[in-house]
């Protein structure tokens, strides 16, 4: 028997897919909502339903609310480009935040009984390390401001209509089902794309900077199995994996996954946090029985295997920049690259 009717927003997508998947593992009802401007079809699991449109619309998302009686909502559908949301704010903006309220709205006159949201520790900042919960969030990119902005707004929806949360930071998340063309996010599956096209691995600066790469099956099983868990109600989860390491090295580890070798071509640096990884005490100690980390090499290895029967993907070019001035070079010769080109978001 079926438990309660969930909606998963971004369920088209990378961690959406996989958070759908475990939730239909559990017994329950699962609805996608996506847009399809970053996932696809075929990343949405059996048993689920499927409803293509945009969280940020209001009419859509009422008559699903309406129609399924949904009890739990996983919000993980944003455009999550950290680097270009300097460029993109309004479109950053309308989707990451706006959006997510059109679903607390929802949530709110529909009396839904958890809201799980992932955020990301872009809302840390350039902040101490190792980042926990209990440091004040200091974003330093549109994409954090908005991800903190919507931590901020369940809080109020909580305190006014009661509204129970539980908000996930992962970070740094690689796996099957990743969008293996987009230029611009999730650095691992441009590695894989690149060296599948025999092309230089692309890194910006010098490659020092370091982040702590999360295996899908270290995030994904906690965030559907949080309903689950009463204590989590109101609590805010780092997620992901505990040992950072650096891009350059990160390079050729993925090279290795892959069995080929490519150039590196060290691209001027961006503006950026330069070390960035968290403390998963909380996380720990909320979820005894998560699963054993998956480590870097064996997690590489698994996803090589699946990047390579998917294939190499042509990136699309995001056109919209609503800001050039300061673009990365890169960026701006693939935004020109591709000016006359019909791909577009």
């Amino acid at each position: 028997m079926k438990k309660e009717a969930v909606l998963v927003t971004g369920g088209a997508g990378f961690i959406g897919s996989h958070v759908a998947r475990h939730l239909l593992l559990n017994g329950y009802e699962v609805v996608v909502l996506d847009d399809l401007s970053g996932g696809f079809c075929e990343n949405i699991p059996e048993g689920a339903r499927f409803s293509r449109g945009d969280a940020g619309d209001k009419q859509l998302v009422e008559g699903m609310f309406a129609q399924y009686r949904f009890k739990h909502v996983f919000h993980l559908a944003a455009y999550a480009a950290e680097g270009l949301s300097h460029f993109i704010r309004g479109f950053n903006y309308k989707n990451n935040l706006l959006a997510s309220v059109c679903l607390i709205n929802a949530s709110i006159r529909h009396e839904v009984k958890t809201f799980v949201f992932t955020s990301s520790i872009a809302v840390y900042g350039r902040n101490q390390l190792p980042m926990t919960e209990e440091l004040t969030p200091s974003p330093q990119d549109p994409y954090g401001i908005a991800k903190f902005a919507v931590e901020l707004d369940l809080r109020a929806a909580h305190e006014m209509f009661g509204l129970h949360s539980i908000v996930f930071r992962p970070h740094n998340v690689y796996g099957t089902n990743q969008n293996l063309g987009d230029p611009y996010r999730n650095v691992i599956g441009i590695f894989m794309n690149q060296v599948m096209q025999g092309k230089p691995l692309s890194i910006f600066g010098d490659g020092t900077q370091t982040r702590a790469f999360s295996h899908i099956d270290d995030v994904a099983p906690i965030i559907a199995n949080s309903i689950e868990v009463p204590e989590a109600l109101g609590k805010v989860f780092n997620v992901g994996a505990d040992l950072p390491v650096s891009v350059i090295d990160l390079a050729e580890e993925v090279m290795k996954a892959m069995g080929k070798r490519v150039p590196i071509d060290h691209l001027p640096a961006r503006n950026e946090v330069l070390h960035a990884f968290a403390s998963h005490d909380l996380v720990r100690k909320m979820f005894p029985d998560r699963p054993t980390p998956v480590q870097l090499t064996t997690g590489l290895r698994e996803m090589a295997a699946w990047a390579k029967k998917a294939g190499a993907r042509q990136g699309r070019v995001f056109k919209k920049v609503e800001i050039d001035r300061n673009l990365p070079p890169s960026w701006k010769a693939l935004l020109e690259k591709n000016e006359d080109k019909n791909e577009d978001y």
